[in-house]
């Protein structure tokens, strides 16, 4: 590790924890900092709050209070005085199949919140912020954006694959053998042996997953350190990581760089442009969207799709490909494939990061390799294109989303198979009453309907272990887990529960789903849809009190990213 560069500080880094530290009024303020053993130049330095979802539920933030203490150290040894806190993070995948889902969406809000209202009851000036599971890296990113002072986040890393008969596996492989198990194509002790061999330590989920995404789109954007999203959680890089990203909140204040200096059109232009060159989650889609409402940016979903039809999709990554989190890494992570990106003029080379330095200052000095199997080369792309698609239609005037990387078949014409849950729609997949030609729609789960906006991996991965991935469509006004892959339309908007033409398709109606004609569309005349709509009565809410009864009265269209207003 680099020796530490301690930073000369002065009066104006602490821009708003002078509140809470100087002057005789003060002085209960600072017995209370004493108390925690604080010293007076301790207290007199710059105050950072270390924001970690450090828990004991899930394997991707199960390492996070270490990397927390190495972030704290990196913060002294350059001339501030850190603050650890921590708050939530469920774990998707432990949550996924049954009601427990619909607290994923609804806890990327309380992170942002809980961070937000730390940092102004303690008056940071500054925070290093610290996730893995999906939903808290953008509830980081919400904070920092709302929050707007300097502030940078740190990604906990991905988990190493596992090996099953001598191939590599991750949890995808998991759920998709539920579904193989469910038709008698895998045994239940060989269910057994994958279970125990997909997840061999801490990080996050293997693949280009929601997590691995989300952290590939934040270092795009400038607000992580070039080189950090891809390093594997139980690498010792990791660690350097979290030492440099403490230094860089303190480099930060010196140089008075704040998020809104960062978060502009440009760092949500390149982040899209990695996002959709990977083949990235469509998880992504809501979360930009949201983390641009935060920094004050427009960005819709016309936006994402107009940078995704003009950017070619060149990493071969899971679930769409070949390759995880572990290999991009080995190829030269995301700073190579950014500047493969910049150099074909793709990316704003002239955003600032957390650096303090512009995307091509940072992208120098990283040098090309000669792997082209992870990260294909500009003039051999996997697809000319980007791997989110737009569709809009009768079905969806606002639009819904298609990750189309891995997948064979990008049309399909079939009868509605319709249900109004998932449950509902698991029991028939597992029964075998899904067919090849089907289109698959599960209503009522979306942003109010759910509450929460679930996602469908269970239900995806069934249909996959069935061999019926690329047989069937699935359109739902939920989500999907960044481990789906195949014709699956998630964020149906306006949603079934607010009345959305979702809500009016009745069992063999004929739906097309065309990812190539970016089409979303049912075999009814307009006059049949708003006479069906007129009968329809929206249905009781799910949840009268509580988080969810409260989300749901306070959450917009996933086509606005889902935020609470």
């Amino acid at each position: 590790m680099k020796t530490a560069r301690k930073i000369k500080t002065d009066r104006k880094m602490k821009h708003r924890s002078w509140q809470v530290t100087e002057g005789p009024e003060r002085a209960p303020h600072r017995a209370m900092f004493h108390a925690m053993g604080l010293t007076d130049e301790q207290i007199a330095r710059p105050h950072v709050g270390v924001a970690s979802s450090w828990n004991e539920v899930t394997p991707c933030n199960f390492h996070l209070n270490h990397l927390a203490k190495k972030g704290k150290e990196g913060i002294t040894a350059a001339g501030g005085t850190p603050f650890e806190f921590g708050t939530i993070a469920v774990s998707d995948a432990i949550a996924m199949g049954h009601a427990g889902m619909k607290a994923s969406l609804v806890s990327r809000e309380v992170i942002a919140d809980s961070v937000e209202l730390m940092a102004l009851a303690e008056q940071f000036d500054g925070l290093l912020t610290i996730a893995g599971c999906d939903k808290s890296l953008p509830g980081m990113l919400l904070a920092l954006a709302r929050l707007n002072i300097p502030g940078v986040f740190l990604y906990g890393g991905s988990i190493l694959p596992g090996e099953y008969d001598s191939k590599p596996v991750t949890i995808q492989d998991v759920f998709e053998a539920v579904g193989a198990h469910a038709r008698g194509k895998m045994s239940l002790e060989e269910l057994s042996r994958l279970e125990h061999s997909a997840c061999p330590g801490a990080g996050s989920c293997a693949g280009l997953y929601t997590a691995n995404t989300m952290a590939a789109a934040i270092e795009a954007m400038g607000m992580a350190l070039p080189g950090t999203a891809t390093v594997p959680a139980v690498d010792e890089r990791r660690q350097e990581a979290s030492f440099r990203s403490g230094e860089a909140v303190l480099d930060m204040l010196a140089k008075g760089i704040r998020p809104s200096d960062i978060l502009t059109p440009k760092a949500f232009h390149n982040a899209v442009t990695v996002v959709v060159a990977s083949g990235g989650s469509t998880n992504a889609v809501l979360h930009l969207l949201a983390i641009a409402q935060e920094a004050g940016v427009r960005l819709t979903l016309e936006d994402m799709d107009r940078i995704s039809r003009r950017t070619p999709h060149i990493a071969d990554m899971r679930p769409g490909g070949r390759f995880v989190m572990a290999d991009l890494d080995k190829a030269g992570g995301v700073p190579v494939l950014m500047k493969m990106l910049l150099q074909a003029g793709l990316l704003y080379g002239d955003a600032l990061t957390v650096t303090g330095k512009t995307v091509r200052e940072n992208l120098r000095g990283w040098k090309l390799n000669g792997n082209r199997e992870v990260i294909r080369a500009l003039s051999s792309p996997i697809s000319p294109t980007g791997t989110l698609v737009v569709l809009k239609g009768n079905l969806a005037p606002e639009g819904a989303v298609v990750k189309t990387a891995g997948v064979g078949k990008l049309r399909l014409k079939g009868p509605a198979r319709v249900f109004d849950s998932e449950e509902a729609a698991m029991k028939v997949i597992l029964k075998g009453k899904i067919k090849a030609g089907d289109v698959v729609v599960i209503r009522y789960e979306g942003p109010k309907g759910g509450p929460g906006m679930r996602e469908m991996l269970a239900v995806t991965g069934a249909l996959y272990g069935e061999g019926l991935g690329d047989q069937v469509a699935l359109l739902t006004d939920g989500r999907f887990s960044g481990a789906t892959h195949g014709l699956m339309a998630g964020h149906v908007a306006p949603e079934a529960a607010v009345g959305g033409p979702i809500a009016a398709l009745k069992e063999g109606d004929i739906v097309t789903v065309d990812a190539e004609r970016r089409v979303l569309s049912v075999d009814l005349p307009a006059k049949e849809i708003k006479k069906r709509l007129a009968r329809w009565k929206p249905p009781a809410p799910r949840y009268k009190s509580g988080a969810l009864a409260k989300y749901a009265r306070l959450v917009s269209s996933a086509s606005q990213g889902a935020v609470c207003r």
